[in-house]
């Protein structure tokens, strides 16, 4: 048991790697354990061994039940190896799950449709997917697509296309399945919108490539199922099990992009780098979601300090691409990461040369905020404003860019009077958000309107307690309204969380009380 015992211990610090190695020599010196199999199937499945989690899979089948993770994953490999009796034995399974019950009769009708023997769809009236949400859905237009029966399943989907900002992620699952099976137009008639993924793949299909695809339909539409409840699992708190859910699709269609990043966002919330970026190395440069994923593990690569690996790794693969926007984008916000901000106004100046030939759809007004914002940063305002202005032609009801311009002149005392007008504009696009009403707050404030400046800034400082700029900006509204006890502190909670200038000027203002020289920006 000593291996069984070293193994435990790892799963304090390992890394999910080492861990499965652990877990893989414990079952090696006692095979036939069921208590060190368990254990070993569940890291396995966390660190993506496959392998492992099958050997230690069927130790645990003999000594009883599988718990969830193990049946879909003998599902799935059933599935890959067309043996359909043990494929149906698990979907079975789940049919007396309290919570899992809805994908007995999914699971069962991608094994028909595998099988070529009998119709799938009528597996899909079952009751239980009632409570099933939007999976019974998509999963039916999957299946009609993998059956060849395309005109049903565009009937199905029509709709998302009026959504041309909603499901980019099953469209273009269901793109993928469409151009595999010979739909191309009706592939390219799904690809609508301007996201950065959409435009990848409709480009692809365009061009007659295909897109990532599984071996078959039915592994294909198993792993958009498992990725799609790892996903909600994810946004309900559940990390632990959309990790499982997220690498079993990957086991499932490792061609599928989307497993991959899933378990990458949660082994990065985890504080599990290195395994986050080890997971995004499975998205292809070809994916449609090749960008995101490159601009996922250069955030990782900077966050774990290794900024000069991170900028050497974005370059490169911005200079592989010329003339693709999100290279260079994706590089820019790298640089500003590393401080260089005067290095990425120029690879968003690359980005929107670009555009100005009007070879992406990008928005330029997005590319101008960002430039604008990248030489504010670099100290060169007489440059950044020209920009910021081009932002604002470009998009006069962007709260965003309402709100960049109108603050950056009021951070120089420039043009206040215009400044605090787009300010009132972006708060009556957006009231809700705090960084806005600190704006309209300050610009009431520089107006000498104390009365109408401290309600709003009250409001930013709840919303957002631990914001130095507004803690300040409040303080020093208390402090000019006579109220000298809550100004400081408002300016102690600022200090806590204040870098840089600010530190000494908010001590300097909790010891000597507000000056001119004092002011916040």
């Amino acid at each position: 048991m000593a291996a069984y015992l070293h193994a435990r211990l790892s799963e304090a610090s390992g890394s999910p790697r080492d861990i499965s190695q652990r877990y893989a020599a414990a079952l090696a010196a006692s095979p036939g354990n069921a208590v060190v199999a368990s254990r070993a199937l569940s890291q396995a499945i966390a660190a993506g061994d496959e392998a492992l989690a099958l050997r230690a899979a069927s130790v645990v089948e003999r000594a009883g039940p599988l718990p969830i993770e193990g049946r879909l994953l003998r599902f799935e490999d059933a599935l890959k190896a067309r043996r359909f009796d043990v494929a149906n034995a698990q979907a079975e399974s789940f049919a007396r799950d309290e919570v899992f019950s809805f994908l007995t009769p999914l699971l069962r009708a991608w094994a028909v449709q595998a099988s070529g023997k009998g119709d799938p769809l009528p597996l899909l009236s079952d009751p239980r997917l009632v409570s099933a949400g939007g999976y019974a859905g998509e999963e039916r237009a999957l299946i009609l697509i993998g059956s060849g029966r395309r005109a049903e399943a565009m009937t199905l989907l029509r709709p998302l296309i009026a959504q041309p900002q909603a499901n980019e992620r099953f469209r273009i699952a269901a793109a993928a399945m469409l151009a595999s099976q010979g739909g191309r137009t009706e592939a390219l008639e799904l690809l609508t919108g301007s996201a950065a993924s959409i435009l990848a793949a409709r480009a692809r299909v365009e061009a007659g490539q295909p897109l990532a695809a599984a071996a078959s339909p039915a592994a294909a539409g198993t792993a958009v199922l498992l990725a799609s409840v790892a996903r909600d699992l994810k946004a309900q708190d559940v990390p632990a099990l959309g990790l499982v859910f997220a690498r079993l699709a990957t086991f499932a269609a490792p061609e599928q992009s989307e497993g991959w990043m899933i378990a990458a966002d949660i082994l990065s919330a985890r504080g599990q780098g290195d395994a986050a970026m080890a997971a995004l190395e499975h998205v292809g440069p070809v994916d449609p979601y090749a960008g995101e994923a490159l601009a996922r593990r250069l955030t990782l690569l900077a966050a774990a300090g290794r900024k000069q690996e991170a900028l050497a790794a974005a370059r490169a693969a911005a200079e592989r691409a010329p003339q693709e926007v999100e290279g260079w984008v994706t590089l820019s916000e790298i640089q500003s990461q590393a401080g260089l901000y005067r290095d990425a106004a120029a690879s968003l100046e690359r980005a929107l040369a670009i555009v100005a030939k009007g070879e992406s759809q990008r928005p330029e007004w997005v590319l101008q905020l960002m430039r604008g914002n990248a030489l504010t940063q670099a100290g060169e305002w007489q440059e950044a404003k020209p920009a910021l202005q081009r932002a604002y032609a470009l998009a006069p009801n962007q709260p965003v860019v309402l709100n960049f311009l109108g603050y950056s002149q009021l951070e120089r005392r420039e043009n206040v009077a215009e400044a605090t007008r787009m300010i009132e504009q972006a708060s009556a696009l957006q009231p809700d958000d705090a960084a806005i009403t600190d704006s309209l707050g300050w610009a009431y404030f520089l107006r000498g309107e104390i009365p109408k400046a401290i309600p709003l800034l009250e409001k930013a400082a709840q919303a957002q307690p631990s914001d130095a700029a507004i803690n300040e900006h409040l303080g020093d509204a208390y402090y000019t309204a006579g109220r000298r006890f809550d100004a400081r502190y408002a300016w102690r909670a600022a200090l806590v969380y204040a870098e840089g200038k600010a530190v000494e000027r908010l001590r300097a203002k909790i010891d000597t009380g507000l000056a001119p020289a004092l002011a916040a920006p």
